[in-house]
């Protein structure tokens, strides 16, 4: 018995977390799979109401999970941020989940540069530090002291930012914090994960011609832990890798990127996918509680319609099932998706007529009937 901490959140999350959960359910029904799931109200509307983002009863309720299957935040009556920060970067800083896996693989002739050539990518994208840490501000005097915390379950880092500046203006800044260890551990899952597939190259993404202290630590971790393992290291700058997700995605198999870099490359996967409709992502901590989430967002303006694709949301889902160790059911899952595209069975981000539910239920026909 798995316990699964649900959270719909905001606009298309509940519609296509409603879909993945009918997913679930049939397969509890037609598989050896068993869950125990409680769902929590934690979004923009409970935000609206309490102005609270992410409380200790929460993540204590969280924390007592298997695992956590969330939908989308976001609304327009809330600043930009808030709720991104409040809850998402929250929830994969307080449960350690350094590692975001998205896969990007082709389904048939559904990618939006009809490329010959089919495409299995399995992008590893670095979770917790870079320029996704929240140590930014704002600087709108000219003798101005900014105490900056981050804190991370290897470290509590404190420093402190003196600004002086002639002239009259206001600056903006984000600071970006790569730690040896931080980078050493996720170089070694990336490795490990390449190994257990038979992989002997990894294509390591950064801008270390740019940002040569950041990516430098980078490139140094990564290859003593490459050489540790027995592992070939293809090191490319995110703009070159940029142009070759386009020209030659299925020269790629296990990529790995900083936080930032692999929240832009993976959304450009999606696209050559066919859509970001059909992306899916695990926020994972391989010793304590992952969180599994489609990609795409709130899309407060198709919100309501019943035309969002639920398949980012099912995928997730079998991902999910994936880390549980019920592979076999995972697989039926991407084989029931898999063949629901072949017969035209999408909603109109991918070019069909379906609806939410008719895609949802197409997939489930497909369990049961298989």
């Amino acid at each position: 018995m798995f316990r699964i901490a649900v959270i719909p959140g905001d606009g298309i999350g509940p519609e296509v977390i409603g879909e993945g959960l009918k997913v679930l359910r049939t397969l509890e029904e037609t598989d050896s799979l068993k869950l125990d799931t409680m769902q929590l109200d934690i979004g923009a509307s409970r935000y609206l109401q309490t102005g609270k983002t992410l409380t200790d009863e929460d993540l204590d309720i969280l924390g007592k999970q298997n695992a956590i299957y969330f939908g989308a935040v976001g609304d327009p009556r809330v600043k930009p941020g808030i709720l991104e920060r409040g809850i998402i970067l929250s929830m994969r800083s307080h449960f350690d989940q350094y590692i975001n896996l998205r896969p990007v693989r082709s389904w048939g002739n559904l990618g939006r540069l009809k490329l010959t050539k089919p495409f299995n990518i399995v992008f590893f994208r670095e979770n917790t530090e870079d320029f996704y840490l929240g140590a930014g501000g704002v600087i709108s005097k000219k003798n101005q002291e900014i105490p900056i915390a981050i804190e991370r379950s290897l470290y509590r880092l404190d420093l402190n930012l003196t600004a002086f500046y002639t002239g009259d203006d206001d600056f903006a800044f984000e600071i970006g914090i790569l730690s040896r260890r931080g980078v050493r551990r996720f170089a070694e899952y990336a490795a490990n994960y390449a190994k257990a597939q038979g992989q002997t190259k990894i294509t390591v993404v950064d801008k270390a011609n740019v940002c040569t202290s950041l990516y430098g630590l980078w490139r140094e971790v990564f290859s003593s832990v490459a050489e540790e393992n027995g592992i070939d290291i293809d090191y490319v700058y995110v703009d070159a890798m940029s142009q070759a997700l386009i020209r030659n995605p299925e020269k790629f198999h296990v990529v790995a990127t900083p936080n930032m870099f692999g929240d832009i490359l993976t959304d450009l996967g999606a696209e050559i996918q066919g859509s970001l409709g059909l992306a899916a992502s695990g926020n994972i901590n391989p010793k304590g509680v992952s969180m599994f989430e489609p990609v795409h967002g709130s899309a407060p303006d198709i919100a309501g319609r019943g035309i969002a694709n639920p398949i980012g949301a099912i995928l997730a889902a079998k991902l999910m099932l994936e880390h549980l160790g019920c592979r076999e059911i995972a697989r039926r899952v991407e084989e029931a998706v898999e063949q629901t595209i072949e017969k035209g069975i999408v909603t109109p981000d991918l070019g069909g007529r379906s609806t939410t539910k008719e895609v949802g239920d197409a997939i489930v026909d497909y369990l049961v009937k298989h």
